[in-house]
């Protein structure tokens, strides 16, 4: 059962993942590659505050998610006036440099020796540990993720945003700040990113580089792009299958040298024939651009 209950653990920080890029990738339309560069600088931040400063977990989410919201600003602002192969190669070499740093700033992140003995969340005293209540933590944070993009994709602002992935040029036309919308989109996905790298890292109790590869960003889009581009019940489906499917490779009695590289080869293979069969995924309207 505490197996069952950390998949699902894992499985709700990805949905949050899944949902703060599919208001960026789906409903906007930008090609972003890098998005897990934020859960890292939301995951070390809080972790950094706790064990240095004694801060409580929860001002530690605050400020990792408004620190990774700050860093899109820095990042957004250039690289959003690039268009397709162009962002998401900028966006790539983003995760690239916040992996680097992780791992070669050792004197504050130690490197690849990683940060141990993470403080858990505590309410009222009562410290978050068991399984069951950091489910019922993730599930409640994964419900306000939900909550706040499902607002602001059925707004006026949201109207705007499918707008600028439908026609740029047509929204341009029409007097609205497309780079402004762009701008802000980029923020509120890279917060809630925030957000879900420190439930990780609060959770695990542990953090190293190795959780936060350029590769878990391809892994992220994958479930976007495989439960349906703008779409947020397919954001909870591409997720919940991708996380739990390659766990079931544990149970073939395969050594982890090989159930590793098969994982890849499966996702991989998954969205080939996604992208021939059905493009805009299992529940999505709009094909990936």
């Amino acid at each position: 059962m505490e197996y069952l209950i950390h998949i699902l653990i894992i499985t709700g920080i990805y949905i949050i993942l899944t949902l703060s890029l599919n208001l960026i990738v789906g409903f906007t339309g930008l090609a972003v590659l890098g998005h897990i560069a934020f859960a890292a600088i939301g995951a070390y931040t809080s972790s950094l505050l706790a064990l240095h400063f004694g801060l409580s977990p929860w001002i530690g989410v605050l400020v990792g998610a408004i620190l990774a919201s700050f860093i899109g600003i820095i990042i957004g602002f250039p690289s959003l006036r690039l268009k397709e192969d162009y962002l998401a190669l900028a966006t790539f070499g983003l995760g690239i440099i916040v992996y680097s740093i992780a791992k070669n700033w050792v004197s504050l992140t130690r490197g690849p020796m990683g940060l141990p003995g993470i403080p858990a969340f505590s309410v009222f005293g009562y410290e978050i540990s068991s399984g069951w209540s950091y489910l019922i933590l993730v599930s409640a944070f994964v419900f306000l993720t939900y909550l706040a993009i499902r607002n602001i994709t059925h707004s006026p602002f949201g109207r705007v945003l499918q707008g600028i992935r439908e026609d740029e040029i047509a929204t341009l036309a029409m007097g609205k700040d497309v780079n402004k919308y762009k701008l802000i989109v980029f923020i509120v996905g890279a917060f809630f990113a925030g957000i879900a790298g420190s439930l990780y890292a609060h959770y695990i109790t542990f953090i190293d580089p190795s959780s936060f590869t350029p590769m878990e960003s391809i892994a992220v889009l994958l479930m976007v792009v495989f439960g349906g581009m703008a779409s947020l019940k397919g954001s909870f489906i591409g997720a919940s299958i991708l996380v739990i499917f390659p766990e079931i490779l544990r149970f073939l009695g395969m050594p982890s040298s090989v159930a590793a590289p098969l994982r890849q080869m499966i996702y991989g293979l998954l969205l080939a024939i996604l992208m021939i069969l059905r493009p805009q995924g299992l529940l999505g309207r709009f094909r990936f651009k």
